[in-house]
């Protein structure tokens, strides 16, 4: 089972949209018996919320579900237990990586890493842009990418 994780700040904003449209990504191919999805945050403070009101609705008008996810903070045993750590931005990587320490074995990338055509680096954090629409598009065109990526070097089927 490959295990991929989502990070963001606060997990109701970027990290749990990118976690719904893997998870809808990964079931149009077939993959969710080979591949998990979840997401986390480096913050604690929205840990039990569902996400916020822009995310549902984005996903709500692109048919993605999003039932069940709730907020949480990433974990130590969260760097063993997956396969890929996806940040949204270069903070949510560098928190990872001190969170991380000495531990290097650990695969921790930006989403965006995978779409370089886009000249974006970070996911901006609609908490504070309010612009959903553009997350949704870098989030899912990243989405997309990432998971061509562990298609081929998991030999996925």
């Amino acid at each position: 089972m490959v295990k991929v994780l989502f990070v963001c700040l606060g997990n109701i904003c970027r990290s749990p949209m990118a976690e719904a449209i893997f998870r809808h990504l990964v079931k149009e191919r077939g993959l969710e018996e080979q591949i998990q999805v979840d997401s986390a945050g480096t913050g604690n403070w929205h840990v039990g919320k569902p996400p916020h009101e822009g995310t549902q609705q984005i996903l709500t008008e692109n048919e993605i579900d999003f039932s069940g996810l709730k907020a949480r903070q990433v974990i130590r045993e969260d760097l063993q237990q997956f396969d890929y750590i996806i940040g949204m931005d270069a903070e949510n990587v560098g928190n990872l990586g001190r969170l991380a320490g000495h531990n290097r074995s650990v695969r921790i990338e930006r989403l965006l890493d995978y779409v370089p055509h886009l000249h974006v680096e970070d996911v901006p954090d609609p908490y504070y842009t309010g612009n959903f629409d553009e997350v949704y598009q870098l989030v899912t065109a990243g989405c997309k990418q990432l998971l061509e990526v562990i298609i081929k070097e998991q030999s996925l089927k």
